[in-house]
């Protein structure tokens, strides 16, 4: 029943995520006015913003005008559901459910935007900083210098890769929200479980840029959003990193 409970606040959390990530880029107001259709901008009724269930009644298209709801709405609730819900079986009820919840809220966010607009906004990153730093004051996990050492090394490690492919290449490989970003993973996983979600990020983001290249997606000097790589790499390291590194260590340094 706590893990139904997870998914309904999960979907309702998803509906506001919705907002924030189309909204936030624009530099428009979370609160105000309500929500309206992009197409023809009537306002959605309440009953039409019941999360992933009103886009099946209304078969995926806006109720006044018709028009195509975007699938990216009902996916974002429904995955926001099930994150939350992970993480309530992963974690346990508890007051450490509650920095897990707000990371992966930003993840989903920032996943959204950027391979929308190629942009991880400030006012998601910085308070993300900030609040995963004191959550480690306050609930020791991680440890406040855990926490204070991955922000530290998170934002230095991108920070010298960026520095470093500027000279190099003469562009940036990533950006300064990339950096902010995987700060923002220090600061909630601690410095040991960053590491582990930078490499999966990179892993995978190389992966990802070689399949398009060879598909002739994407060519060398086509940017590809190394955010969504990063949040992936971060979800990972909140629930199974700990198992992670105690397996590699068990395997590879005993």
């Amino acid at each position: 029943m706590m893990a139904a409970g997870m998914v309904t606040l999960g979907a309702v959390v998803g509906s506001f995520l919705n907002v924030c990530a189309s909204r936030l880029p624009k530099g428009r107001s979370l609160w105000m006015p309500g929500s309206a259709c992009p197409a023809c901008a009537s306002p959605i009724r309440w009953y039409d913003n019941i999360p992933v269930l009103s886009f099946l009644l209304l078969g995926g298209r806006c109720r006044d005008c018709k028009e195509r709801i975007a699938w990216r709405y009902p996916i974002v609730e429904m995955a926001t559901a099930l994150l939350f819900a992970l993480a309530y079986l992963r974690i346990g009820w508890g007051p450490d459910l509650i920095p897990a919840l707000l990371f992966l809220s930003a993840l989903i966010v920032i996943t959204v935007i950027d391979l929308d607009h190629q942009l991880i906004p400030d006012r998601i990153t910085l308070p993300g900083i900030v609040a995963g730093f004191a959550g480690s004051v306050v609930l020791g996990r991680p440890s406040w210098l855990n926490s204070l050492l991955g922000i530290v090394v998170g934002g230095g490690v991108l920070f010298v890769i960026i520095v470093l492919s500027s000279k190099a290449l003469g562009v940036e490989a990533m950006g300064g929200g990339d950096m902010k970003l995987s700060a923002m993973l220090g600061a909630f996983l601690g410095w040991q479980l960053m590491l582990l979600g930078l490499f999966l990020a990179a892993f995978l983001g190389g992966a990802v840029a070689l399949a398009l290249l060879a598909a002739g997606r994407k060519g060398r000097k086509d940017p590809l959003p190394f955010g969504p790589f990063l949040a992936f790499g971060g979800a990972v390291s909140l629930f199974w990193g700990e198992g992670i590194v105690e397996w590699y260590l068990r395997a590879f340094a005993g």
